[in-house]
């Protein structure tokens, strides 16, 4: 139906989370219109993907140099630090605009079923860097059964080196209880004040 580049290039956006055939199609077509400048910076974007990016060599996090923008910066309390699975989960975090520590990105987490195991996570960094200036360090893991297994393990790995803690799970607001799951009404129990 579209010469062999066009399908290609949909082919390419398909790869993209999320994107159907109808929305890749539509992003090709977009790329079809873009004038030479675009299609440069975007190719430039795209080659220097790889080699740009790196983690950081503190908290594992995606950084342009060997430090993030967290770990450098002096501002943020080095005493917390608050492990999560994935680099994005950080924008979640700092959307609320109160978290002032640092962070520590475990790059996934416990998955037996798939072969993910505790060595094949960035746990062994966060256990050298909890110290005894470590005032607290926050599991906030997914609350699925792989980040549930991966907070037990990691709980049990620092209950003896600092304070751990687990972020609270609940009913969220505006939500109603005749639609909440049993395990998060649990939670919600459990976890009353």
């Amino acid at each position: 139906m579209y010469p062999k580049k066009f399908e290609d290039l949909i082919l390419a956006f398909r790869k993209l989370p999320g994107v159907g055939m109808k929305t890749a199609e539509r992003y090709a077509y977009t790329a079809l219109d873009w004038d030479e400048e675009t299609v440069d910076e975007f190719l430039n974007v795209i080659s220097n993907l790889k080699g740009g990016i790196k983690r950081c060599e503190i908290c594992g996090n995606l950084s342009d140099g060997d430090k993030c923008s967290f770990c450098a910066d002096v501002s943020r309390n080095k005493k917390i630090i608050c492990v999560i699975q994935k680099p994005k989960d950080i924008a979640s975090i700092e959307s609320i605009q109160e978290y002032k520590g640092v962070y520590h990105v475990l790059n996934g987490a416990i998955n037996t079923k798939k072969g993910v195991m505790p060595e094949d996570l960035n746990i062994d960094s966060l256990i050298n860097r909890v110290d005894e200036n470590t005032e607290e360090v926050i599991l906030a893991t997914d609350p699925t059964v792989e980040g549930e297994t991966t907070a037990l393990y990691l709980q049990k790995l620092l209950e003896n080196k600092t304070k751990v803690t687990r972020l609270a799970y609940g009913i969220p607001v505006g939500g109603h209880l005749d639609y909440t799951d049993s395990l998060t009404l649990l939670k919600a129990f459990e976890g009353r004040k």
